[in-house]
């Protein structure tokens, strides 16, 4: 991976967080959509970006294949606006840039091409123009492997926010993850952190997901969010409906933990804004 020139994210109103694990199978894309819902129920104008070329983020918020006319493929290898890509979904507040399979073809397509690492982050820097209000939050579906979609979320990213999966190989996949964030600071994003974690797929009936958790937060301290996503059949059902889960089924264990995730990142956001400010 080349170094190029190496330079924070310039300082925006709107909040861009990516999330990732590179292990898959963790609620990566759950949390994406469920978190983006909440924090647009709680009056945030939030963009889901999804970088990952199955699309199930896109499919998950109910947006069909063949409306997705400007995808995320074309922001990033033509340099459409994210203004014009962004598609309102069905939950007020909330829009998405759709994926599509193109996307797997980026890295040849891009590889000898300028700031390739940085297209994502060029592109968000340009978000809100022509009339087009800011969103306070971009969440960024990452995939589950490192590549240059995941390097383009890294660099474009003010933070990291990891979903844990609350099973047996969580901790390995998850010291996979910190090397890379180690790398992306080192060589294309001095200036990334890591949000926060989230414990997902939480199961009480299971001594291990006690145990991973209790692991965790040993290790990472605050940085461990106190909300923590049970294993809820509902939430596993939604994404074939194209609803979110709370939309899906308001209610639920699930659902009720991603409001509760919502609100305690607004406040963990408002706490970190009024620290720089002081």
């Amino acid at each position: 991976m080349s170094v190029e020139s190496v330079k924070p994210p310039q300082v925006h109103d709107t909040r861009v967080l990516a999330v990732s694990n590179q292990k898959g199978g963790v609620g990566k894309t759950t949390t994406a959509i469920n978190l983006g819902t909440a924090l647009a129920a709680i009056g945030e104008k939030v963009l889901i970006v999804d970088m990952d070329p199955q699309g199930n983020a896109s499919t998950g918020l109910g947006v069909p294949r063949e409306t997705r006319r400007v995808t995320i493929y074309d922001v990033i290898v033509d340099g459409r606006p994210v203004d014009e890509a962004a598609i309102e979904t069905a939950v007020p507040g909330l829009f998405i840039v759709a994926a599509d399979p193109d996307m797997s073809g980026v890295e040849i397509e891009l590889s000898q091409s300028d700031r390739r690492s940085y297209r994502l982050r060029d592109a968000l820097a340009k978000q809100g123009g022509n009339g087009h209000s800011r969103y306070d939050y971009v969440l960024i579906d990452c995939p589950p492997s490192l590549n240059l979609l995941t390097l383009n979320a890294m660099s474009a990213a003010d933070a990291v926010l990891v979903p844990l999966q609350c099973e047996f190989f969580a901790l390995e996949g998850l010291t996979q993850l910190m090397r890379t964030i180690e790398m992306v600071r080192q060589s294309l994003n001095p200036a990334l952190e890591i949000q926060g974690l989230v414990l997902t797929m939480y199961d009480r009936r299971n001594a291990l997901s006690g145990q991973v958790a209790a692991d965790v937060r040993a290790h990472f301290g605050d940085k461990v969010y106190d909300s923590v996503i049970p294993r809820n059949v509902r939430v596993s059902e939604a994404p074939s409906f194209g609803k979110p889960a709370l939309i899906y089924d308001l209610k639920c264990a699930g659902s009720q933990a991603y409001l509760k995730l919502a609100r305690e990142l607004v406040a963990r956001e408002r706490q970190r804004r009024q620290a720089v400010a002081a």
